[in-house]
This record gives C-alpha cells, structure tokens and sequence, in this order.
C-alpha cells in the first residue's frame, strides 16, 4: 500500500484512508483497497456490466451477499410471493453462486438487514473500508471504519478489481457533550443533528462523532447516529473505536480470535485521531437540550422536538425554506402551528436498517408491555439473530399481545419494495431513516422516530412524548439511548 498521509496530526478518518491508498493521481482521486464488498439484490446491474466484459470477481473472499432489500417478511415462500421480487432474489443467488461469494439468504440462521448483519457477524471491523450499494453502508463507521454507499458501475469496479476511485472529502466532526436525559435516545440525536445542520449540512464531508455523549452510546446506539449521516448529507460517519467497540466484537463469527484479536485490538485503539488533529468543521451539542423527536415534513430536516408544533411558513423571512415548508405540510395533511401531538397516526413500523436491534425492540417492548395499541403495526428485527434472541427474552409476545405483527427479518417497510407498504393517504410512526414523499409506498406520509417513540404512537393513536409512558420502566431499557 502507498501511505499518502498529509502532514500534521491526522484524524481517524485519515489514518485509515491512507493505509488503503494504492496509488493517487496530481487531480486528488486516490485508489483505495477495499476491505469488504457487501452486495444484495439489487446488484444485478454490477453483475451483468461483469458478464459482459466475461470477468470475475477478483477476490470473492472479501465480498458477501445477503438478501434483505427485496425479501418478504411474512413468508419465506418464493411461490407465494410477488415473481418480480422473487426473480431478484433468484438473480442474488444465481450471481453469488456463479461466483463462489458467501450468502447469506433466507434460509441461513445469519440472514438479515446487511447493515445490522455485518456487525453482529463481525465482517465490520475498525479501521476497514466498507462498500455497498446502499446509502446507508455509513451505518457501519460506527466500527471506526470508512464505509459508504456506492453506485451500480463502482460496484461493478469494486467487483472486478477490489479498489475503487475517491477523492479524500473534507472532515467534520460532531461532538455531542453531557449526558442524554431519559426516553432520549441516538434517534433523537441524530434528528437533533440533522434539524441543527440541515439535509446537505455535511455535504463533502467525513463525519466523526465524538464527545461524552457519543462515548456513552452502546455499539446499537453509534449504529443508528452513523446510519443517519447520509441524511445529514455526509459522505461516511464514523466514531473512534474504544474498549466497548472491543467488548462488542469479541467471538463475533468472523472476528479475530484468541491472541489475533488482542493484536488487532490494539491496532484499533491506536486508530483514534491525534488531539491536535484539524478537522474543516467542527459542530457542538448539548445533550440535555437534546429531546424526544419526530420529523413532521418530507425531509428528515424537518424535525422537531414533540413537545413543539409544525412551522408556520408565512412568519419565515426565508422565503426557499418557507416554500418547501408549505408543500411538505400539504404534502403531510398538517395544518402550520399545529401541535405535533394532535397529529393522529393510522399504522407504525418499527424496523430497517436504523432502529431493529435488540436494544431496539427492548426499548419498544418497555413501552408496550400491558398495552394495547390503537393502530396496527408491523415488527420487523433486524437479522434472524436478532428475531431468535427477542423471542427468548419473550419481546415478541409483548408485541403481539399489543397487537401488531411480528414478521421475520428484513427492509421491510422502511422501503415499499418488498410487499410491506404504507397504504395512500395513510400517515405512518416509522424507526426508519427517510421520510421523503412516498418513501413506505405511493402516497404514504412517514414520521420518523425512535422505537419507543413510535411504540407510544402506537397506544395512544396520534404522536406523543414517550416519556410519560416510560415512567417506572426505565429498567427496560440500556443505556444505548
């Protein structure tokens, strides 16, 4: 490898983009060695642009294939289902198999979401660079890794080639200082964030999240922050690896092992960033002012603490940001100065690759255990691991006794493409990442949130504080809020 470090302190985000550098153009692009290549349905486009040209994939120990965007949830049956969506889970399989690359399919005890899979399958490990895709890959820098989405034709590169083209962005970093208060949760931070900086506010950069706040988050919590850094615009997000990122790993099916593990451990910790190491900006939050959110528009920008009311776009002075406040409340049905908790909800879906862990679903079970819900739901755990440990500790009653559906593992209805979908005109309470216009299916409306939150939703029927709800429970919970 060519190391092209820049001089002066580096940050986490440097080291490791140096030790990948192959070699770098006089215009910036560098070629970077790629770690792992994680593929799934969708991957088609790469694997045909690879028959075409009669190539093969250069390293097929370093690249996986797991079926979740396009699997259903209700029946692991292909007959039964729609042949389209089966067809591309088929294409999966025949791809990975002409190749000889480990799948991870419907069938495997390990199947799941492929960015809750990587981790708790210990293929996610610091100081990697990680590519799928996906636009949420940056869910794994949680690792302190550099993991990011790409397209169809770099997959295709990647594939062929295990390097990829990119140019070094520039570096942020976030630092979130105090400690969170109760029923608050890295969702809500991450909203905060995103609220506080705006949809493009990281545009061009590498996020590293840091300070006490962050340190406190359980390996679950860093994993939702960074898997909203795309919606923050950033190009990955990342947190430095510490003693609790190595508690996470150990035994991990494809971690290092034994006296390995203890070498790489300490390779990992020495990632962090220098202290004098510049950073291009820098953001800084209060984590006692941070509250529960909810998204009330069609950009996950638009969020708001709960206890707050929708915008009123003819008192903005920002003429751009009241036109786009206007067409999201039509869009959403909401009135301008509506109280947020008078907005009644019809469904909620608790899942995707941003909240479907196990810590997740403990946190929503607290909520709901002994209650009932008002609207129907669906729970969607993140991978096959995560369904069998919520059934043991008994989560799954609680949500069936409340009355939503407890489905198998994957996207589910964080994507509308793979049969679970959000009726037209129907508003949902969803732990997924983007509420975009017809995100959960043709004309439905989503509201993002934690999964406490949307279990709170969920009993009561319109968006509410959780924390109410939570009193005398907080024992349900970790501290991966």
């Amino acid at each position: 490898m060519v190391h092209s470090a820049e001089a002066g302190p580096r940050t986490l985000f440097d080291k490791i983009f140096d030790q990948h550098v192959v070699t770098a153009r006089e215009d910036g692009q560098c070629l970077l060695f790629i770690d792992r290549h994680l593929l799934h349905e969708g991957s088609f486009h790469a694997f045909d642009k690879l028959k075409a040209r009669n190539a093969s994939v250069l390293r097929p120990d370093l690249t996986f294939g797991i079926e979740d965007h396009y699997v259903p949830t209700r029946t692991r049956d292909l007959a039964a289902i729609d042949p389209a969506i089966a067809h591309m889970i088929r294409q999966l399989r025949d791809n990975t198999t002409r190749h000889g690359l480990r799948l991870f399919g419907l069938s495997d005890p390990a199947q799941g979401i492929v960015h809750v899979l990587g981790p708790e399958q210990g293929l996610t490990l610091p100081g990697l660079t990680i590519v799928c895709g996906d636009s949420h890959t940056a869910t794994h820098g949680a690792f302190g890794a550099i993991a990011f989405g790409i397209g169809a034709s770099e997959v295709a590169h990647v594939l062929m080639t295990q390097t990829l083209w990119q140019k070094r962005p520039k570096r942020m970093r976030i630092r979130v200082e105090g400690r969170l208060g109760p029923g608050v949760f890295a969702k809500d931070m991450a909203l905060s964030i995103i609220a506080m900086i705006g949809a493009d506010g990281a545009a061009g950069h590498a996020i590293e999240y840091a300070g006490s706040a962050v340190r406190a988050l359980s390996m679950e919590g860093r994993l939702t922050l960074c898997n909203l850094s795309i919606e923050a615009g950033g190009r990955c997000g990342m947190v430095a690896p510490d003693e609790m990122t190595l508690a996470y790993l150990r035994e991990r099916p494809y971690a290092p092992s034994g006296t390995d593990f203890e070498r790489a451990a300490d390779h990992w910790l020495a990632l962090r960033g220098e202290p004098d190491a510049a950073f291009d900006r820098e953001v800084v939050l209060d984590a006692a002012e941070i509250a529960p959110i909810v998204t009330w528009g069609i950009s996950p920008e638009d969020a708001a603490p709960i206890t707050a009311s929708a915008p009123d776009p003819d008192r903005m002075t920002d003429h751009a940001r009241a036109a786009h406040v206007r067409e999201a409340l039509d869009y959403m049905g909401i009135r301008p100065g509506q109280p947020l908790t008078e907005i009644a909800i019809d469904r909620v879906f608790i899942g995707s690759c941003t909240n479907s862990r196990i810590e997740d679903l403990r946190a929503a079970a607290a909520i709901l255990a002994g209650r009932r819900a008002r609207v129907p739901g669906l729970v969607s755990p993140g991978s096959a691991v995560v369904k069998r440990q919520a059934e043991e500790e008994g989560l799954h009653r609680i949500f069936t006794e409340a009355g939503l559906d407890w489905v198998d593992a994957g996207c589910s209805m964080c994507v509308g493409m793979n049969g679970d979908l959000v009726p037209p005109g129907e508003r949902c309470a969803s732990t997924t990442n983007r509420n975009f216009r017809g995100r959960q299916g043709p004309g439905s409306r989503t509201h993002l949130m934690s999964p406490a939150m949307a279990a709170a939703a969920a009993i009561t029927g319109h968006l509410t504080d959780m924390r109410p709800l939570l009193q005398g429970r907080e024992s349900g919970l970790t501290k991966g809020r």
